[in-house]
């Protein structure tokens, strides 16, 4: 019986010891958690603690109920934050800063009555709290904004959005048909769950355009860009060859600190992303990475010293050896609270996002656009690209005011989604293609643009030679587009005003200096040397691309296929250069420039790539012979001999005119004087106007 007894009475110690002992081992793996920034399993850890606690122990209680609460705001879920902090204050271990957060945490669920009084409490105590002002003014403005619109629509983008979270969509392609994305779907690498979200690391994933215009189902991208680590919140280089990524690593150790990665394409595979160094700081996180639309800065998230509080945005110069000093933003887009998420709309618009500025609930989307003195004036886009969830990750479908963005707008685990947006405006756009003449686009090529309001810049050229450019009405342009071993090109445009959105389509066509070039459509009289009329338009542009050039002279070749006596056909086409060059003459260009030759079938045709994509029946190199025609059928024999009858220019010099009769180099005549833009612009691009 005293056994029995003796083994009841162990029971209940053991019991007791463990019940007692059960919170404090929780609560110890919660401060673990909590220190390496694994809030989801910290957030488990309290709760576990708080549940163990007895009712009666009010200060235990509350004091682990703002451990709740914290790892609640940090993995979005909101409405248990805010049960956390209602036990807080029930339990009278509130001060200041719990009536600060708790504020926060109410006017992100849009309790704004209730969100209205918590501020006013905390200014009670503290007046020149800035977020607490901030925070009273969105409570009591953010009904009206609400009620208020704008001209946004926004759209749930079901196709993209899986039952975890799915953020930071970023638009790729020459035609804008890729969108990548961050997501912790279980399609993610791994098999653990995160202990900082409560689902699997995020990965970077992909959805296309198919060819109907549809998007396809994201998936996964197979190469060495994702990993077991969380990646995501990416950009591209103008060329989109280089990807700027956030990832965070773990360590079991350490707190997580996240690092700004490139990753390099390689036709189309992405290889293993490196680390980015932007400072020696290794206790700071970099996140986030935004590129200028001029490519000349990386805009960037860290918690460095020197910001203006919690999380600011940063930017740092991008060089040709590496990357500038880093330089804080600074106001007004950076507050004492976070700002994060930084993007560029391509008119150089920054987008972020800001839980520091008075607006609708958390994350709110901003527009920072550049006056005229140089600082930043913000705009808030207002209803409904905001809400009172998070708003962030702003992508542009080219210079239109439409694309994509996240959100947790709706979702009670506090899950991110991705919806598209969609402002109409009328805006007024430049297309240009550059390309080679008789061949291929030209992604090398740089384009300058200068505009009589001031305008003065460089812009990059897409992998398709295609760039864009949102203009102004009643501004004359001149683009000159450039290109290392070609030509230039010089366009001009008068800009009116239009009632309607309204794109230009400008061509840029770029002779090349080391190979004959093809002027394409100059015709003759059936065997003379007459010039037909409708060979002026080539004409003329040749004429143009001489006057751009001033400084080359050229070989101005006529060809004829290989029937007929061989002097004759060298005869004719001797006088056929002449016609072209004595039109050149007659139009103003100096005859020491030209030099008329007539080969008639001497100089066969050599194929180049582009000729074997109208006519695949012929290989690169081949050279159209009169034995190579002769063994074709009759049909492909007669374009053999059309492509052979073509008129020709070759660049001689490029020196022409730049040196005087002792061979000395010319003093260049004095430039215009600059306007005050082109004084400010780094590149000190002139074009005469």
């Amino acid at each position: 019986m005293r056994t029995k007894q003796c083994h009841i009475f162990f029971v209940i110690f053991v019991f007791l010891f463990l019940f007692s002992c059960g919170p404090e081992r929780d609560m110890k793996k919660g401060e673990k958690f909590l220190a390496i920034g694994e809030y989801y399993d910290a957030a488990e850890a309290f709760k576990a603690a708080y549940n163990k606690t007895p009712a009666k122990e009010k200060t235990q209680r509350g004091q682990r109920a703002i451990k709740m609460a914290v790892c609640y705001e940090k993995i979005n879920a909101t409405q248990k934050a805010i049960a956390a902090y209602r036990n807080v204050i029930r339990y009278k271990q509130d001060d200041v800063e719990t009536h600060l957060a708790f504020a926060r945490q109410l006017l992100k669920n849009a309790n704004y009555k209730e969100a209205e009084k918590e501020f006013q409490l905390v200014l009670d105590s503290l007046p020149d709290n800035t977020l607490a002002m901030n925070g009273l003014k969105s409570a009591q403005e953010a009904p009206q904004i609400k009620q208020l619109g704008s001209r946004y629509t926004v759209k749930k983008m079901d196709i993209f959005n899986s039952r975890r979270a799915d953020y930071s969509p970023m638009l790729a392609g020459d035609e804008y048909d890729q969108l990548y994305f961050t997501s912790t779907r279980n399609e993610a690498q791994g098999d653990e769950i995160s202990g900082i979200t409560g689902a699997k690391p995020g990965d970077i994933f992909l959805s296309q355009k198919d060819d109907k215009g549809k998007w396809t189902r994201p998936q996964t991208i197979e190469s060495g860009l994702n990993s077991e680590y969380d990646e995501g919140a990416c950009c591209f280089s103008a060329d989109q060859r280089t990807m700027y990524l956030t990832q965070c690593s773990s360590d079991p150790s350490y707190p997580r600190y996240a690092t700004i990665m490139t990753a390099q394409r390689s036709d189309a595979a992405w290889a293993k992303p490196t680390a980015l160094e932007i400072t020696h700081d290794t206790l700071s996180s970099y996140a986030h990475p935004a590129i200028s639309p001029d490519e000349q800065w990386l805009y960037f998230v860290s918690d460095m010293p020197g910001g203006k509080g919690g999380l600011d945005i940063w930017r740092c110069r991008i060089t040709a050896v590496g990357l500038g000093g880093v330089e804080n933003v600074g106001s007004p887009v950076n507050t004492e609270g976070d700002e994060m998420f930084p993007t560029f709309r391509p008119n150089g618009d920054l987008y972020f996002s800001s839980n520091g500025h008075p607006g609708l609930g958390g994350l709110d989307i901003f527009i920072a656009k550049v006056g005229k003195d140089g600082r930043y004036i913000l705009e808030h886009p207002g209803f409904p690209l905001n809400s009172q969830g998070d708003d962030f990750g702003c992508t542009f479908e080219g210079p239109h005011n439409r694309g994509f963005f996240s959100s947790n707008r709706g979702d009670g685990r506090g899950w991110d989604h991705i919806f598209s947006f969609e402002n109409p405006e009328i805006i007024q756009t430049i297309k240009g293609w550059v390309y080679e003449m008789d061949g291929y686009e030209l992604p090398a090529a740089q384009v300058y643009i200068v505009g009589n309001d001031g305008t003065n810049e460089r812009l990059s050229v897409k992998g398709d030679g295609s760039f864009e450019k949102v203009i102004d009405p009643n501004v004359d342009y001149v683009m000159l587009a450039t290109c290392n071993g070609f030509l230039n090109h010089k366009e001009e445009l008068r800009v009116d005003p239009v009632t309607e959105s309204k794109e230009y389509t400008l061509q840029f066509p770029l002779a090349s200096i080391r190979v004959p070039v093809l002027i394409d459509n100059i015709f003759y009289d059936f065997d003379k040397a007459t010039l037909r009329p409708e060979s002026a338009t080539a004409l003329d542009e040749l004429v143009k691309l001489l006057n751009e050039n001033p400084n080359i002279t050229i070989e101005l070749a006529a060809h004829a296929d290989y029937r007929g006596a061989a002097q004759y056909n060298k005869n004719l086409s001797q006088r056929r250069a002449e016609s072209v060059v004595r039109y050149l003459i007659e139009h103003g260009i100096s005859s020491d420039r030209l030099t008329p030759v007539g080969y008639g079938k001497e100089r066969p045709k050599k194929i180049r790539k582009k000729v074997t994509e109208k006519y695949p029946w012929l290989k690169v190199d081949d050279e159209l012979t009169e034995e190579f025609i002769k063994a074709l059928d009759e049909e492909k024999q007669e374009i053999c001999n059309q492509l052979n009858r073509r008129t020709e220019f070759t660049v001689l010099r490029t020196t022409y005119g730049m040196f005087d009769e002792k061979g000395q180099l010319k003093k260049p005549l004095p430039s215009k004087p600059k306007t005050d833009a082109q004084k400010g612009n780094d590149e000190g691009i002139i074009i005469d106007i």
